[in-house]
């Protein structure tokens, strides 16, 4: 019996909040790969787009083209490293109480945000001999 569109959105969903890190959709593809749920890797992209789009998830792209996933709630941002790839999660959010006035949006409704800086990591700055210290 195939499961319902929005079941298998919840168990996206549901298996986002309970990795506690983001995850690409080959790695959630895997996850229920051989279980009930399973589905395939066109399907759980098209689900996580679907849940974009509902506002409960969000995407971000890594300098390798990697696209991770993560729900909306967990609202982290990052900085990256262009050079190895190295990402951090920043200690808050600096832009979470942003006032945004209607005039501006010109209709636009915002559903979620993502914040990331790209530069280079203390490592490769220094192996670049960039490193101000």
């Amino acid at each position: 019996m195939a499961i319902p569109a929005n079941a298998r959105q919840e168990l996206l969903l549901a298996e986002l909040r309970s990795a506690g890190c983001e995850l690409s959709g080959q790695d959630l593809h895997a996850r229920l790969r051989g279980g009930p749920a399973a589905m395939g890797l066109a399907t759980v992209y098209r689900h996580l787009r679907q849940l974009q789009q509902r506002a409960l998830v969000r995407c971000r792209h890594l300098p390798s083209g990697e696209a991770l996933f993560a729900p909306t709630e967990r609202d982290e941002h990052h900085l990256t490293c262009v050079d190895c790839g190295q990402t951090m999660a920043l200690p808050h959010c600096p832009v979470h109480d942003l006032h945004l006035p209607d005039h501006a949006l010109n209709g636009f409704q915002p559903l979620y945000h993502t914040l990331e800086f790209f530069g280079l990591c203390g490592h490769c700055r220094h192996r670049h001999g960039d490193d101000d210290t």
